[in-house]
């Protein structure tokens, strides 16, 4: 009588095993893109908000304070004085651009965690 404990094909568990494992691990890592996704979305749409509430109050107080200097000047200076103001606010409007486009630069990898972990990953499976 046969022995029927044995699979037909002897490799075929652990070959199971090791694909399920990557597979788990995969998984793993999707899960922390997520993660690591829903983390910069909420950080994302906190800066914005914040950043758009601070134009208004600083575009308000410019408006009153244009008035206020545009008023006091009103019969000796009105144009250079406007001028001068208008000069002013190019000039803030440059260096926060500038400040802009340098934040830009230097803003941190996406999904760095992941990555990190996708080397050890990469590590681990190279070795003997």
């Amino acid at each position: 009588m046969p022995n029927d404990t044995h699979s037909p094909h002897p490799n075929h568990g652990p070959l199971r095993r090791m694909i399920s494992s990557v597979f788990a691990l995969l998984h793993t890592r999707l899960e922390l893109i997520g993660v690591e996704l829903a983390e910069e979305r909420e950080r994302i749409v906190s800066v914005i908000f914040l950043g758009l509430v601070a134009v208004t109050f600083a575009m308000l107080a410019l408006i009153s304070l244009t008035a206020l200097i545009a008023v006091a000047f009103w019969d000796s200076y009105r144009w250079q004085v406007l001028a001068g103001i208008t000069a002013v606010y190019a000039l803030g409007a440059v260096i926060c651009a500038l400040r802009a486009r340098a934040g830009l630069h230097a803003a941190p990898i996406v999904f760095e965690a992941t990555l990190r972990e996708f080397e050890k990953d990469r590590e681990m499976f190279r070795e003997p």
